[in-house]
C-alpha cells in the first residue's frame, strides 16, 4: 500500500513540477518574441460570426501589409465576399477551416505561423470572448515564442463563464504537454465543420 502511495505521489509532484516549469517559461519566450517583433505581423481572426470579418476587414484596411487569418470563420464565399467588399486584397487572406473550437483555432495554426516566421500577431475576437481567447493564446502562442496583441469587437453579450476558461486553458496545457486538445471528445465537433 505504502508504494502505491509513493508512485501516486510522484506521478503527481512530475505533473505539477511539469507544469510550473511551462507556466514559468511561457512569460519568458512571449518576452523574447515581443523584442524580436515589437510590432505585429500578421492578424488573426477567431471565428463567430460574420461580425468579426467585417471588424477585422476593417481594421485591415489601416493595415494594408500584413497577412490575415481567419480560423473557421463564415464559409470561403462569404468571408472573401466580406473582405472584397472592404477593398481587402484576396491574395493576403488565409482562411483556415481545420478549427473545430476556440483551442484548436490556436493549435491549428501556431505551426503555420512559426513557419512563416510570425512572432506577433494582433488577436481579434469578440469582447465577451477575449478573456478565453487571451488565456488560451498565453499558454499556446507563448510556449511556442509567439506573442499577441488582442483587438475586441465590442458587443452586448456578457462574458463567458470562468469554468469555460479554465477548462480550455487545462486543454492548452495538454496539448503543450502530448500535442493533442481533448477536441475529440467534444460531441459537436462535426457541426463545426
Amino acid at each position: 500500500m505504502k508504494l502505491v502511495f509513493t508512485k501516486r505521489r510522484f506521478i503527481i509532484i512530475t505533473i505539477i513540477s511539469i507544469l510550473i516549469s511551462i507556466v514559468s517559461i511561457i512569460p519568458i519566450r512571449i518576452a523574447i518574441a515581443r523584442y524580436q517583433a515589437p510590432t505585429p505581423q500578421a492578424i488573426l481572426t477567431l471565428g463567430g460570426g460574420h461580425q468579426r470579418e467585417v471588424f477585422t476587414a476593417e481594421f485591415a484596411r489601416s493595415h494594408p501589409n500584413m497577412p490575415i487569418w481567419v480560423s473557421s470563420g463564415s464559409k470561403e464565399v462569404r468571408a472573401r465576399e466580406i473582405f472584397q467588399s472592404a477593398g481587402v486584397d484576396n491574395r493576403r487572406i488565409y482562411l483556415d477551416r481545420r478549427a473545430t473550437d476556440t483551442v484548436t483555432n490556436f493549435t491549428t495554426l501556431v505551426n503555420d505561423f512559426k513557419q512563416q516566421n510570425i512572432k506577433h500577431i494582433y488577436l481579434i475576437t469578440s469582447d465577451f470572448h477575449l478573456p478565453r481567447a487571451k488565456a488560451i493564446a498565453f499558454v499556446v502562442l507563448g510556449s511556442q515564442g509567439i506573442t499577441y496583441t488582442p483587438i475586441a469587437l465590442t458587443t452586448n453579450k456578457p462574458p463567458e463563464s470562468q469554468l469555460k476558461i479554465v477548462r480550455d486553458v487545462g486543454r492548452s496545457f495538454l496539448w503543450v504537454i502530448t500535442k493533442r486538445t481533448g477536441s475529440s471528445l467534444n460531441p459537436r465537433k462535426n457541426s463545426f465543420k
